[in-house]
């Protein structure tokens, strides 16, 4: 008796002892190996933009290495995909975006579930859609948008950067808010989408304002309104959705971080600290803005918050608008 219950409390002891192990281990930051930020897009874009600031201010406050990695493909879902089965220790992390973290699961099947094989970190930043008509359209407000696309049902159309994209959701959003019935032209990316409204190939586009604005400034776009809440700093004398008759409409580009699953509690918390921080560092909040980037730090809890309210909205408009990923 007297040995068994000796054998019981090493048994208990070596335990312990392997899980005081393995939760230093977890402890440890930053990784010994460079990290990697992988982004679902290829460089050049919004997302490969905000990236690679934060990339370099990270690696600078933590002394080792950050390397952003654009896995493009499939709308995001490929890099999702990849991230979902990474190495879980600390050493990957991933630029999320609103497609693929709460819009493509109610569109399509995926291999990943964003709350169970990916980790949420911190929010990392966002930016509204302006909704702009090529200048043959005839018009120049929002009210006279819809009032054409009541008159005329099924002959106005939105170009969208592919189904299920951020664009492509804030049209059927508008759709169903508005009580009309646009066509949706899905594009193999922006810039064809663009091209087209500038040849009056198509009528309307709700397009990231760096694409557009260029085409605004010149006359060639007319800018009708922003799907944010409030008017973002460098668009001040566009009126947004919500203030022009359709209160509360929200339709946001975002990008958030996040990281494989299994990635432990504590470096999760560790990762959220680094990048609130370089968020809110001056020099990195006014290289973003000129992106036309907003910083969106948050607590873990709060992303998770936030993007359980984004897929719960977007499946919503999925099932009414009886979506497909076709």
């Amino acid at each position: 008796m007297k040995k068994r219950t000796l054998l019981m409390r090493a048994l208990a002891l070596a335990a312990a002892t392997a899980t005081l192990a393995g939760t230093a281990h977890a402890q440890d930051f930053p990784p010994k190996k460079p990290v990697t930020l992988v982004v679902g897009f290829a460089a050049g874009g919004a997302a490969d933009a905000a990236a690679r600031l934060i990339a370099k201010k990270l690696g600078e406050n933590i002394g080792q290495s950050v390397v952003v990695d654009n896995k493009g493909g499939a709308g995001g879902n490929i890099a999702h995909q990849f991230v979902a089965n990474a190495p879980a220790d600390g050493s990957v992390l991933l630029l999320g975006s609103v497609g693929p973290l709460t819009i493509a699961p109610h569109l399509m099947k995926v291999a990943y579930d964003p709350f169970k094989d990916l980790a949420a970190v911190s929010g990392g930043v966002n930016f509204p859609n302006v909704l702009v008509v090529h200048k043959g359209a005839g018009v120049k407000t929002l009210a006279e948008f819809v009032q054409l696309s009541k008159k005329k049902p099924g002959s106005v159309d939105f170009a969208s950067t592919g189904a299920g994209s951020a664009s492509h959701l804030a049209g059927e959003l508008f759709n169903q808010r508005a009580g009309i019935d646009m066509t949706h032209v899905p594009y193999k990316g922006g810039a064809p989408a663009l091209q087209d409204l500038l040849g009056e190939r198509v009528t309307s586009y709700f397009a990231a304002p760096p694409t557009a604005l260029p085409h605004v400034e010149t006359g060639k776009l007319i800018p009708l309104a922003t799907t944010g809440l409030t008017r973002p700093a460098y668009l001040p004398n566009i009126p947004t959705v919500a203030e022009s008759g359709f209160p509360g409409f929200e339709a946001l580009n975002w990008y958030a971080f996040v990281a494989p699953g299994k990635t432990p509690v504590a470096l999760l918390e560790r990762w959220n600290q680094e990048i609130v921080k370089v968020l809110n560092d001056a020099g990195v909040k006014e290289a973003l803005n000129k992106h036309g980037l907003t910083p969106q730090p948050t607590t873990r809890a709060e992303l998770t918050a936030f993007m359980k309210k984004e897929s719960t909205q977007w499946a919503t408009i999925i099932k009414e608008r009886k979506l497909t990923a076709d």
